[in-house]
């Protein structure tokens, strides 16, 4: 399906658009630094990518849009389907359809006159999609200068084969059409195919610079997974929090400055 964009409102220098993906509308935040003309200013761009039952609300993605605006770096955070207010059932998401996505809102940002580079920044389940795209667009002209992982969740391949997810048991063997976890519909495909999923195969055939954050507290992907993917990679840098958990709370200050250090380097 072609990138469509409908813009729904602005306020001060954050606007919102849909763009359509596979599983229908995207909702789009874009925000640009402050003073920011796109008729005649130029800008990189990051590509914000929240987790697994969250949206381009919940933190850490607007702090680190807010950070990046401060330093002159503009960013696109975006609902994955099902998510949020883009469209979409929960029980229809996959990793494959939420790459897709992705992906779909990196085309519409390489459409953008006023964008010099991209990077991605992806969260939890964003940053396994961030890895994977990134690993997948390796040979293409379109792959992003630079990746940030923080808390990469690739648990979620050994959780789907252990016949888990998030307090939720099941049969990994023989999965029901859909498992309940949290108020939402975990559909059998998602678990079918993260149970076979090349997260580090496909990840690390990038090979561009890539910043990974990890909180050693992290009771939900734990940081031995970020560890894995520092090891594969062949450009990275790793930064494990003591007392940091999944969600990065505690080190605000901390992660933006990593972060904002990191993109400034690599995209300005």
């Amino acid at each position: 399906m072609g990138i469509l964009e409908k813009i729904k409102g602005i306020l001060g220098t954050k606007k919102e658009y849909i763009v359509f993906g596979e599983q229908g509308g995207i909702s789009i935040k874009i925000t640009l630094p402050s003073g920011f003309d796109t008729t005649c200013h130029k800008c990189p761009m990051v590509i914000l990518m929240h987790g697994f039952m969250a949206s381009k609300r919940f933190h850490p993605i607007p702090m680190i849009a807010k950070a990046l605006a401060k330093n002159g770096i503009a960013t696109i955070s975006f609902d994955f389907n099902a998510h949020g207010s883009s469209e979409g059932k929960f029980i229809d998401m996959t990793i494959a359809n939420e790459i897709a996505d992705a992906k779909a809102v990196l085309e519409y940002v390489r459409n953008l006159e006023y964008v010099t580079e991209v990077g991605f920044v992806g969260h939890s389940q964003g940053g396994v999609i961030a890895g994977m795209l990134s690993g997948e667009l390796e040979n293409s002209p379109i792959k992003p200068k630079c990746v940030a992982l923080l808390a990469p969740a690739a648990v979620l391949k050994d959780d789907a084969i252990k016949g888990q997810c998030m307090g939720s048991k099941y049969d990994a063997s023989n999965p029901p059409e859909y498992v309940s976890v949290m108020f939402h519909k975990l559909g059998r495909k998602f678990i079918l195919a993260a149970q076979k999923l090349p997260i580090y195969e496909t990840s690390c055939c990038y090979t561009g610079n890539v910043c990974i954050i990890h909180g050693k507290k992290d009771n939900i992907a734990p940081y031995s997974y970020g560890e894995r993917y520092h090891s594969l990679y062949k450009n990275s840098t790793i930064h494990l929090l003591e007392e940091e958990g999944h969600f990065l709370r505690k080190s605000k200050e901390q992660v933006t400055d990593i972060l904002v250090r990191f993109m400034c380097e690599n995209l300005k």
